[in-house]
């Protein structure tokens, strides 16, 4: 059995690619995380953006959210997290995935003869326009500010992929 902490990140990841899937899109993971990407997540074949539009993903999840002022406050990135996201200059766009989980793994999913409820809520963020740290400390923590119209669902997910966020 997992421990909470790596069983609450493995929910978070799932319920990202059951998105992913759910969309038509297909996610993969490096073979050995150097860089800070946890999914990436492409549209297969020619499509108007180009051939096999693609973002790279961190996720990160909250199962105790704090709100403030229409967005949801994520205190968990480190600096060196941060930093593997935020800026302008990656070859595929990137972004932070938080997924609010329930507290207790029981809570995690429901399933009833047809349908299955997966809890609670992701939302997205692009860093593209913030600036790094000078350093990438592994110890001093950031806050980031996701609107929570940014809900993570299907379509967020396609317009991602495609390069037009709504």
């Amino acid at each position: 059995m997992l421990d909470p902490n790596n069983h609450q990140g493995a929910f978070g990841e799932d319920y990202v690619r059951v998105l992913a899937s759910a969309a038509g899109l297909v996610w993969s993971t490096d073979s050995v995380d150097v860089d800070g990407v946890d999914l990436t997540i492409k549209k297969p074949g020619k499509t108007p953006h180009g051939f096999s539009p693609q973002i790279s993903v961190q996720v990160k999840t909250v199962s105790r959210p704090r709100f403030q002022r229409g967005h949801l406050v994520f205190p968990g990135l480190t600096h060196k997290q941060f930093n593997q996201i935020a800026g302008p200059d990656f070859a595929t766009p990137r972004y932070l995935f938080a997924i609010h989980v329930p507290r207790t793994a029981d809570h995690f999913a429901d399933a009833v003869t047809g349908a299955m409820t997966l809890r609670h809520c992701g939302y997205f963020l692009s860093l593209r326009d913030r600036t790094r740290f000078a350093a990438d400390d592994a110890k001093r923590t950031v806050s980031v500010h996701i609107p929570l119209g940014n809900i993570l669902d299907v379509e967020a997910l396609r317009s991602l992929v495609a390069g037009t966020p709504r």
